[in-house]
């Protein structure tokens, strides 16, 4: 299963479609990590499932999201009311609190991926505004039982290696 994961596009449209146009056929899901400041009826994530990042004005949006992966429970959440910026300890006990085995948030506009006490952490970066990167990024998850790929992708679909792991979910 193969799910596309961005965050942090602050006002972004075009750049979005063309994300979701050029990943459409391949991808099951596509999860928004917050801070898209659109709203929720808006065409461009019409697919995706979104939180509501510190950025997002539509209250309609919920503050977190737990999603069944073919038996993996993924959590989503913007990641501003865990204080990600400082460190991801809050998210963590968050995510045992929900017995996730994958984690996705934003807001930090840092991308990368990693495995913490047999969780995986996924943040995608930001299309819009990246930080310790030039490349404005966004992720994809393929998901077969207990490999997870996360491969990222530079706004124009280019594939970052340097950023893109495989992982073991217990």
């Amino acid at each position: 299963m193969k799910v596309l994961i961005m965050s942090d596009s602050h006002g972004l449209t075009t750049e979005i479609d063309e994300i979701t146009n050029r990943h459409l056929d391949e991808t099951k899901l596509m999860f928004h990590c917050g801070d898209s400041e659109l709203s929720k009826e808006h065409s461009g994530l019409s697919l995706f499932k979104g939180v509501k990042g510190n950025c997002d004005l539509d209250s309609e949006l919920p503050n977190e999201l737990i999603e069944d992966l073919n038996g993996k429970t993924l959590y989503m959440t913007h990641g501003h009311l865990f204080n990600v910026k400082a460190s991801l300890m809050n998210l963590k006990y968050r995510a045992l609190e929900v017995n996730a085995n994958i984690v996705c948030f934003g807001h930090s506009h840092i991308a990368g991926a990693e495995m913490i006490d047999g969780i995986l952490f996924i943040n995608p970066g930001s299309i819009r505004l990246p930080i310790l990167r030039k490349q404005k990024t966004y992720a994809i998850l393929d998901l077969k039982e207990r490999i997870a790929k996360v491969t990222f992708f530079d706004v124009n679909g280019q594939i970052i290696e340097e950023l893109s792991q495989q992982f073991i979910l217990e």
